[in-house]
């Protein structure tokens, strides 16, 4: 950083935490799982790209997201992530430049790393991904809590685990996950479910396209104020082995939150005070021998990435600062962008350091805890 950047940001720490943001009404909280940091900010990977056993067809893929320079295949495979959110927002994660974002769990798997997302606590008894309840308050049954966001609160998700980690019985969050109906009069909610109910193979996780096609009929209907989106087929295509579906769904994610970001932008409901946060629960192995696979003993299982676009989120693009953020943080900034303060059962992390002009935390505090 700049030294009269450094000495603006950390000569006026009191003034700049008492700052609450001024636009930020509704927030986009969007996952999509086990999405390497490798291709969101080098696209697609030379040497897996050209294995014949990750990819059905090189010729086909390479056609469709190589190029000589990393940052031309990235904006081949996330258009919306480089053309816009990079525009307009801020992307986090980028290690090569030394700007590192990290699961605090010890565990690096779906469960854990959502659980620290929502909770802000990277809680060290192992829940593996199974129906659990989970027994840690969670930063959208805390809002929902609140008299300003009460009933204005939802989570759609492909992976059918979540009202677990959710725990959606204590929270009475609606929450719309795997295969569940829509069970609504609508016209377009009805076609939605009688093509959820013709899926023959129903695995633990939906098609994500029907996640999304589901979650905008109840956006468009009911208007939510904090609303998770959690995508979950980049995770499975990995585990199968498929780089090239990986890199594929990949993008259909990148258009999905390019939809979004346009109807949020269009409806006067959400337009200009809406902020979407868009993150990973777990990274996967670095090298093109592990990258399909992640744990506790795969390197790389713990490194992820952000990304954040706003009405307060100052366009600086792809971070270049040397930095390091926890996952753990996502909680209380989701809570702090609202104007809340996320009062849970275990101590919260900080909320992140996002560079602003008085409205953002200050860079200084980055990675404090």
């Amino acid at each position: 950083m700049k030294p009269v950047y450094y000495l603006l940001f950390t000569c006026l720490p009191c003034w700049v935490a008492a700052q609450t943001p001024a636009k930020t009404k509704n927030i986009f909280i969007i996952t999509t799982d086990g999405f390497r940091w490798q291709e969101v900010f080098g696209g697609a990977d030379s040497i897996i790209i050209n294995n014949t056993r990750c990819v059905k067809d090189t010729a086909i893929t390479k056609g469709m997201y190589w190029d000589s320079t990393a940052e031309a295949r990235r904006k081949k495979l996330l258009p919306f992530f480089w053309n816009v959110l990079a525009a307009r927002g801020q992307l986090y994660g980028n290690r090569l430049l030394n700007n590192k974002v990290n699961v605090k769990n010890i565990y690096k798997i779906s469960y854990p790393g959502y659980s620290e997302i929502l909770t802000g606590y990277a809680d060290p008894r192992f829940i593996p991904n199974t129906p659990v309840y989970n027994k840690n308050n969670n930063i959208l049954e805390y809002l929902n809590a609140q008299p300003a966001f009460h009933g204005k609160v939802a989570a759609f998700t492909s992976w059918n685990i979540f009202p677990f980690i959710l725990n959606e019985q204590k929270s009475g969050i609606p929450v719309n996950s795997g295969y569940e109906m829509l069970h609504d009069d609508d016209a377009a909610c009805m076609l939605i479910d009688k093509v959820q109910e013709g899926v023959v193979s129903k695995r633990k996780t939906r098609y994500d396209m029907l996640t999304w096609l589901s979650a905008r009929e109840y956006i468009m209907q009911h208007k939510p104020r904090v609303v998770l989106l959690g995508f979950g087929e980049t995770d499975d295509f990995a585990h199968s082995g498929r780089y090239d579906l990986y890199l594929q769904q990949a993008t259909m994610i990148d258009k999905i939150i390019s939809d979004l970001w346009y109807y949020i932008q269009t409806d006067p409901f959400y337009k200009d005070n809406t902020t979407i946060i868009v993150t990973t629960d777990h990274g996967r192995g670095r090298s093109p021998r592990s990258w399909h696979t992640h744990n506790t003993f795969t390197p790389g299982s713990g490194e992820t990435w952000l990304g954040i676009l706003g009405p307060e989120t100052i366009p600086l693009g792809e971070m270049k600062e040397e930095q390091q953020t926890w996952q753990k943080q996502l909680a209380a900034t989701i809570a702090w962008l609202l104007g809340e303060k996320f009062e849970a059962s275990h101590p919260i992390a900080q909320p992140m350091s996002l560079p602003g002009a008085g409205s953002i935390m200050l860079a200084g505090r980055a990675g404090t805890k």
